[in-house]
């Protein structure tokens, strides 16, 4: 199956990376002359630049498409691959700036009968595949609390795609919200209260809430965008405390105890790679679907996402 690469900032240049140690057959879509040189200075691979509607015109759409392109763009890039004929897409995260663009290439998806997934790369880190398999071998999870705080100090600086900013809370918490609903299932009943706001985030900037997920999980949330934090998510069961903080390594405590205590991780492709690349790229390259975040799956979570962040509907 041919597949194209679209996109050539530093996410492609880790896509690169992967598809080429994994030998597969690619072709590089890049749009300015610019990240395209720079792409090819950093990786050895050819681009061809000027878009994705140039690409078209001159060959044949891929067989599946990995589209590492900015927020803003993901939607769009998306919709045309797949009008113009490719059937299996891997999106990053979030798959769109808005429900609205999530909703529309959800419908998309259905009536091309194309398979898109969403590319949260946290579900295919070691600590996570381990994580699950202890999980399960203690009966499953009985509650669960996570954190999603960003650094907006930092956020305040960078310069992002129009829109992006004030979508963060989807564009980039959803890592840790989708993470933990991965692992304890989806809510089917809760609450959430949201508060404050930021210059590039208005919507709000304090994030609490609590609830029961499908899997009869309770659950709950915090974060401060203004205040010191950092990402993670803890998942208890009736034996052990599973803690991802960072997320890309796992502690546990045991029943009786209070030490937490690093669990070994056969973690090497994470440290080579970025984390959770290799095994996602493998897993779509293989059609291995069950990890993944459909782009059906995700339209549903942007329903829960809009309430969590106080996002008006459908924006």
């Amino acid at each position: 199956m041919k597949t194209w690469l679209i996109g050539a900032g530093v996410m492609a240049q880790d896509y690169c990376k992967v598809l080429v140690a994994q030998g597969v057959d690619f072709d590089v879509i890049g749009r300015g002359l610019g990240s395209a040189k720079s792409f090819e200075a950093v990786t050895g691979k050819a681009v061809f630049a000027g878009g994705l509607e140039k690409a078209l015109r001159a060959h044949k759409a891929p067989d599946c498409a990995i589209i590492a392109v900015g927020v803003e763009s993901l939607t769009d890039t998306a919709q045309r691959l797949i009008h113009a004929g490719t059937r299996r897409l891997m999106v990053e995260k979030p798959g769109g700036l808005n429900t609205l663009q999530i909703q529309s290439l959800a419908e998309k998806a259905i009536r091309y009968n194309a398979e898109v997934f969403i590319a949260y790369n946290r579900r295919f880190y070691a600590a996570t595949s381990l994580a699950r398999a202890l999980i399960e071998e203690d009966g499953g999870a009985v509650s669960c609390n996570f954190e999603f705080t960003e650094w907006s100090h930092k956020i305040a600086t960078i310069t992002l795609g129009a829109g992006v900013k004030k979508a963060w809370f989807l564009a980039n918490s959803t890592h840790v919200v989708d993470l933990a609903f991965h692992l304890c299932g989806f809510p089917k009943d809760w609450h959430c209260w949201h508060g404050g706001s930021l210059d590039w985030h208005p919507s709000a900037a304090r994030f609490c809430g609590s609830g029961i997920t499908e899997q009869d999980v309770f659950f709950s949330y915090h974060a401060d965008w203004e205040a010191p934090g950092r990402w993670g998510v803890e998942v208890l069961t009736r034996n052990r405390r599973f803690v991802l903080r960072p997320m890309e390594l796992l502690q546990v405590t045991e029943l009786g105890s209070v030490k937490l205590e690093s669990v070994m991780l056969d973690d090497q492709l994470d440290k080579e790679y970025k984390p959770g690349l290799f095994m996602q790229t493998s897993a779509f390259i293989e059609h291995r679907d069950s990890l993944f975040c459909s782009i059906g799956e995700q339209r549903r979570h942007c329903d829960l996402y809009e309430q969590m962040a106080g996002y008006k509907s459908g924006i």
